[in-house]
């Protein structure tokens, strides 16, 4: 036994030792960034210690308090449209009896297209003056709108992209965690009289709830890294409508050469995403307990 236990602990070693070397020494490194500032002095790059006061200039930057803001709610707008279209989706096909893999097909094809044609095709829909949107507003009799210029509408108009790129990815794992539910359950409700309604109420979300809660984490984690849409359709404006938290990092590191201070923004972005995962899974072990007694 004790030599079965080392055996595992040897073979398993690599795989950490690869672990520890990909992500715990860059996160390390990323939070020994954050106490710095870097200057670079004849094409070399000084370390200047400069504490806690990158994380304090944190509270007094209006744009990462508006990347926080805007990323908040489109995580929260987009995920929660894309958990009830997804599992809308995943319902229907369930039901179909011919025809599936091609249902499956044409669902899944968003989640295919790389992010640039994603962000150029859309660009050209919502464009005022050509976009196919507006056409339609125009033929209704409708005043056309500047989706991606206007501060009201701009957001709004990258949650609808997002929707749509990522609603297949919900639409999936559900589909796996409808496909995995016990058919004797739904057979004895039938017998007993249960309509379609009640059934969905009083069987299928309770029994889907452990792959709801499991797909809406995964989601609200890829939500909070948004860039490509942001970037390709707006840019963060118009002003700070659309500024999202990962594009803030982007231009503090990249564009105005603020290493340090990036480091510091992008270390509180993943304490709070770290926070958020600890506790929807503190609410999912609650769940399942309470399911157990």
């Amino acid at each position: 036994m004790r030599s079965m236990t080392l055996w595992r602990y040897l073979t398993l070693s690599p795989t950490l030792l690869l672990f520890l070397l990909l992500t715990v020494l860059p996160l390390a490194s990323l939070f020994a960034l954050s106490v710095h500032e870097v200057e670079w002095r004849e094409r070399v790059a000084h370390w200047d210690w400069v504490g806690l006061s990158n994380y304090t200039r944190l509270l007094k930057d209006t744009l990462f308090t508006a990347g926080i803001v805007n990323t908040l709610i489109f995580a929260v707008a987009a995920v929660s449209f894309q958990m009830v279209l997804g599992f809308w989706l995943a319902l229907l096909t369930l039901r179909v009896t011919r025809g599936q893999l091609v249902y499956r097909t044409i669902f899944i094809l968003p989640i295919l297209v790389p992010g640039i044609i994603i962000g150029a095709i859309w660009k050209l829909m919502y464009s005022y003056d050509f976009g196919v949107i507006n056409q339609v507003l125009m033929f209704l009799g409708l005043t056309p709108q500047d989706w991606l210029g206007s501060s009201s509408l701009a957001l709004w108009s990258v949650i609808v992209v997002d929707v749509w790129h990522w609603t297949p990815f919900c639409f999936l794992l559900l589909l796996a965690g409808l496909q995995s539910l016990p058919e004797d359950i739904y057979e004895a409700s039938r017998l007993d009289g249960a309509t379609g309604w009640r059934e969905l109420r009083y069987i299928t979300l309770p029994l889907m709830m452990p792959s709801i809660i499991v797909t809406f984490l995964f989601r609200m984690i890829l939500a909070f890294k948004v860039f490509d849409e942001v970037y390709l359709l707006t840019g963060g404006g118009p002003g700070t409508s659309t500024e999202v938290i990962s594009f803030t990092i982007y231009r503090r590191f990249f564009t105005e050469d603020q290493a340090g201070y990036g480091a510091a923004m992008s270390v509180a972005t993943f304490a709070v995403i770290a926070l958020a995962i600890a506790s929807v899974s503190r609410i999912m072990r609650r769940k399942d307990s309470e399911a157990d007694s």
